[in-house]
């Protein structure tokens, strides 16, 4: 799968759009590192009209300011500290989202192998996933309190932010898709260097994750996708045909 521009809004769009308008709507999306989950929420949220949360990008913007300010990231209460005091500003915009540390842009910071290295140090950090899954659901709930409504991407998403979103997938994807789509993303290109720089990272944050999450597991209630061999507009047409579903079965 490959990143494209938004699609353009037809009138089955509007009128989901509208209906999430009357109702909100939240949707939980985990994945492991590759699975697709980033791009595709990204489009699910621009093409029905609502916000967008990079649950990871919380976790490397914890991670970046803990470095920045000194902190052991091994301390898992110091770390837990740090993330009662970063200031951290997100914006929810799914085509052009952005991250702040006050009033710094930290946007390309957080996606350099410098963080993806350490990022899993504080994303198995258990004090922390507490923290930020509190935070999370704050900002899902509060957005679709506001009439609209909030994709939120993870692993752990389904299970434990919000267990009772109105629509919960699992992505999915082979390995070696895994690979390139992650490889891609770090480095804007996949040859025989990149792939083999990105490997042992995919598979070392699977590792650490699945010490704290299910989420390569999908539990009651959540619709598994398999995205292997699906293009982006064929996997967002399966999440938009459930957001409708639920949105309908709400307006009922």
């Amino acid at each position: 799968m490959g990143d494209q521009d938004a699609p353009v809004v037809t009138d089955f769009d509007a009128a989901l759009r509208e209906g999430i308008e009357r109702v909100g709507v939240t949707v939980a999306i985990d994945g492991s590192a590759g699975s697709g989950k980033s791009t595709v929420s990204r489009r699910v949220a621009s093409r029905v009209g609502i916000g967008y949360l990079d649950t990871g990008a919380m976790y490397r913007a914890l991670t970046w300011f803990a470095l920045e300010s000194g902190v052991d990231l091994a301390d898992h209460h110091a770390v837990t500290a740090a993330a009662d005091q970063m200031p951290l500003r997100m914006d929810s915009d799914p085509q052009d989202p952005h991250f702040f540390m006050g009033e710094r842009e930290i946007t390309l910071d957080i996606r350099t192998p410098r963080i993806s290295g350490v990022v899993s140090q504080v994303a198995t950090n258990m004090e922390v996933r507490h923290w930020m899954a509190r935070e999370q659901r704050r900002r899902m709930m509060e957005a679709r309190a506001n009439g609209h409504g909030m994709v939120a991407e993870g692993r752990d998403i389904t299970t434990v932010v919000c267990p009772d979103a109105d629509v919960r997938v699992l992505l999915s994807a082979d390995p070696e898709a895994r690979l390139r789509r992650r490889t891609l993303e770090l480095y804007g290109r996949v040859d025989a260097e990149a792939l083999e720089a990105t490997r042992a990272q995919v598979q070392g944050r699977d590792a650490a994750d699945s010490t704290v999450s299910e989420f390569m597991t999908p539990a009651a209630g959540v619709t598994p996708i398999d995205t292997s061999d699906l293009t982006i507009d064929q996997v967002v047409d399966q999440l938009v045909e459930l957001i409708d579903r639920d949105v309908r079965s709400r307006l009922k």
